[in-house]
This record gives structure tokens, sequence and C-alpha cells, in this order.
């Protein structure tokens, strides 16, 4: 095996059969938590791994193929999901109609990127941060995933013994596996409980035998396109403004994406092929997915960790993965045995996803030094959790004339406005994008430089 630079592998002299091995298996370290997101939302899975794949090759298009980073579905927007889908009852659509409405909305959070991509390359990175600090998008986060719990509980509900089996299977694999075992944890979770629930009679194979073989995975019906055929323009606009506020969140994971995949494989791809060019690239793949029913797409850090285990970080076998995708998608048989999963089984699986997602925004928090003894950083904090959460557990949306505003939306609004207004804005990112290299305070307040170990987290001198 030939090494290509600085003890990177270039997957090229592996051979093709090798080649194809580490495709699958990056594959395999996206799939479970992409079909997951169809499966809460009632979106298409076939649409799901369709656009996956189109949208990883054209975040690779973006960045002139040089960064190694796969696209799947995207947790983050699962609170706006379920916002619109209730905005929808309230207004009469039965929850695929809904969907519609939300893919609209999830359409113009992916045009947000360029606006933010254009800010970067105009203003820099720097400046352009100042308006999105932890202390706005870290409470916006945990927000989300306290707002989702609650359906996560229901969904155990149906049968408890198997939600315990899938969270302790997931536990098991985080905490004890080794190699791919601790890197897939979520997966493995979902197939143990699923085999041992179908061996107690818990699942019913009738649709998987009734499904074809080879089908195309859009249809129009669930497509954003649907909407449009009668057109509700406040539930339209209501979707957009519950919905684009969360890009913010979305975008600051997306650096810290980048800077791990950066650490990872030793570049610097905040420099080259540019912040604003991975930016415009995944938004542009949220964007189109969104149009064709698919849901928001976000860099992966599963695949981060496989890049980490093998050592082999050519973009090629990121894109061997996109392409299986999209070979898998065009199969209605294998969505099938998806949406046949025990509703117990997602339950478990969605518990532990959605306590991930707040305690994220939590680790936002500390890992930025957040000052909590500073009265400016609770005030805009407590706001948001409040407001947030207390919107959308409460009566689920505040209404401005026909325009409905989500939870999320008004707590994410209320927090950029209250952080631009209020004196002490003087947050820094902690990253120097010229170098690569993260800087920060050494223990008596001077300057120092180091790298972040993407495995650990510890400071690297």
């Amino acid at each position: 095996m030939e090494v290509k630079q600085e003890g990177i592998y270039d997957a090229s002299t592996l051979g093709k059969g090798k080649m194809m091995v580490l495709g699958f298996q990056h594959m395999f370290a996206m799939f479970g938590a992409t079909v997951l997101v169809p499966i809460i939302t009632g979106l298409p899975i076939p649409a799901t791994l369709l656009f996956a794949g189109i949208g990883t090759l054209i975040f690779h298009l973006f960045t002139r193929f040089k960064v190694p980073a796969f696209l799947g579905s995207s947790f983050a927007f699962l609170g706006g999901y379920a916002a619109v889908v209730e905005m929808g009852k309230e207004m009469g659509y039965a929850a695929p109609q809904a969907l519609t409405y939300a893919c609209i909305g999830v359409f113009c959070a992916g045009l947000l990127y360029f606006v933010l991509a254009a800010l970067f390359k105009i203003f820099g990175v720097r400046r352009t941060m100042k308006f999105f600090p932890p202390v706005v998008t870290g409470p916006i986060i945990i927000s989300i995933g306290l707002i989702l719990s609650s359906s996560a509980i229901n969904n155990c509900m149906t049968n408890w013994w198997i939600a315990i089996l899938a969270i302790l299977i997931i536990i098991a694999c985080n905490i004890w596996g080794k190699g791919m075992i601790k890197i897939i944890p979520i997966i493995l979770g979902v197939i143990g409980s699923y085999v041992i629930a179908a061996c107690f009679g818990q699942v019913d194979w009738a649709p998987v035998k009734e499904a074809a073989w080879f089908g195309f995975p859009v249809k129009m019906e669930n497509t954003a396109f649907a909407a449009f055929q009668d057109l509700n323009k406040d539930f339209m606009w209501s979707a957009i403004i519950a919905i684009v506020p969360i890009a913010i969140a979305t975008m600051i994971e997306h650096i810290g994406d980048i800077c791990a995949i950066s650490s990872t494989c030793d570049r610097n791809f905040i420099g080259d092929p540019g912040l604003h060019r991975t930016l415009m690239g995944d938004g542009c793949a949220t964007a189109l997915a969104a149009l064709f029913g698919a849901p928001a797409n976000t860099t992966y850090g599963e695949n981060t960790g496989v890049l980490n285990l093998t050592k082999v970080y050519d973009p090629k076998v990121v894109r061997i993965a996109a392409i299986l995708a999209i070979i898998f998608s065009f199969c209605p048989k294998f969505a099938q045995i998806i949406y046949c999963m025990p509703t117990a089984t997602v339950g478990g699986v969605s518990l532990v996803l959605y306590g991930m997602i707040s305690a994220v925004g939590v680790r936002n928090l500390v890992e930025n030094n957040v000052d909590f003894t500073n009265n400016r950083n609770v005030l805009i904090a407590a706001l948001i959790l409040v407001l947030a959460i207390g919107i959308s557990t409460g009566p689920g949306s505040i209404s401005l004339g026909k325009v409905s505003l989500s939870g999320l939306a008004v707590a994410a609004l209320i927090g950029i406005i209250l952080n631009a207004v209020l004196p002490g804005k003087d947050f820094e990112m902690n990253y120097d994008y010229a170098s690569g290299k993260r800087a920060g305070k050494d223990s008596e307040g001077m300057d120092e430089s180091f790298k972040v170990s993407p495995r650990t987290g510890e400071k690297i001198k």
C-alpha cells in the first residue's frame, strides 16, 4: 500500500475491490442515521437515500473533489418538521400534505447557506460569526432535542422491552465496542432490536413481500412541488419562518464538522477549497433534496470516524458510497424492510438520538467557555430555552396575523436580536482559519496554538 502524502493513503492504489469495500463501509456508517430521519418524520426513504447520494456528489463538485465528506439526513430539522405538521393539523392538513410545505421551508433554509457563504467570503469568518455565537446556537440545539423527547417516549410506550433493548445495544456498542462496532452503534441497535422483535412475531412482513424489486424513488405527491397545486400562502410563509432559523444551528454544526475533517485528514479544508465552498455545497444539496421530498442534508460525523479508523482519506471512496446509496434508493422492497421496523425500535433509538442532540448543544456551550456568571449570557440562553420549549409544548406556535411562528423560530430570532443589541458582544471564534489550528488561552492567559484530536477532543500541542 502506497502512501500519498503525510501518511494519507491513496485509495486508487488499493485496487477496485478494496475501494468498493471501503465505499460500503462508508455507506453503512451513514445508513442508520440517514434512514432514521424519514422514519421519524414520515418522509420517503427511497428519496432520502437518492438525495443523500446526489447531495454528496454535489458537495464534492462544489469543493473541487477535495473534501472527503458524506452528506446524510440532518436531525437538527426534526423539530421544524414536527412544528409544521402541527400547524398543518390546525389548518386541516394531513401530515403528508403538511410535509410538502415543510420541504419548501427546508429549501429556503438551504438557500440561506449561500447567504452565509457570501458573508464569509466578503467579511471573513470571525466578523460574521459574531452574530451566531455559542450562547445563541447552543440553547437552540438543546431545545431541539428536548422538544422532540415526548415523541420518542410515545413510540417507546408501544413496546417498552423492544425500546429498552435498542437502547442497551447502542450503549454497549458505544462504550465497549471496538473498531467499526464503536462507530455504528445506532444501526446495530436498530438491527438488533428489529431482528429480536421479528423472532417474537412483532413484525408484519406482508408489505415487504408485496413490494417490487425496482421502482423510481421520487413520487411527485411527496415533493415540494405538490404544495403549489393548491398553495396556501399563509401556511407556506409559516413553514418557512418556522424552519429557516434552524439553519443557523446547522451551519454552525457544518463549520465544526469541516474543522473535524480537516483535523482528521491533516488538511486545512477551511482555507482550501474554502469554507464558502463547503457551505454552498451543503446548502445546494439541502435545497435540492427538499424540492424532491427528501430531508435536509448535513455533513456526517459518522463518516469522519470511518476516515479516522481506516486512514484512507481519498474522497473517491466517499463518492463510491454516494453511488451505492443512489443504487439502493431504486429498490422499494429494501425501503419496505425499513418501513416495517417496530415503532418501539424507532422510539428507543430516537430517545438516545434526541438526548444526544441536546447534549451536543451543552457541549457547544462548554467547549466555547460560555460565561454564565455574565447576566447577559444567562438572559439570552434563558429566553431561548423557555420560548422554544414553552411555545412548542404549549400552543405549538405564535400567530402574527395569518403567519405562525414555531417555538424554535421565535427563540432563534429573539436570541439573535438580543445578542446583537445587548452590550458585551465580544465572542471570537477559537479557530485560526489561516493555519488550520484552534487558538486558545493557557492557564496564565497567554495565547497558544494547538490542534484538537478529532477522536478524543483533547488538545495536541
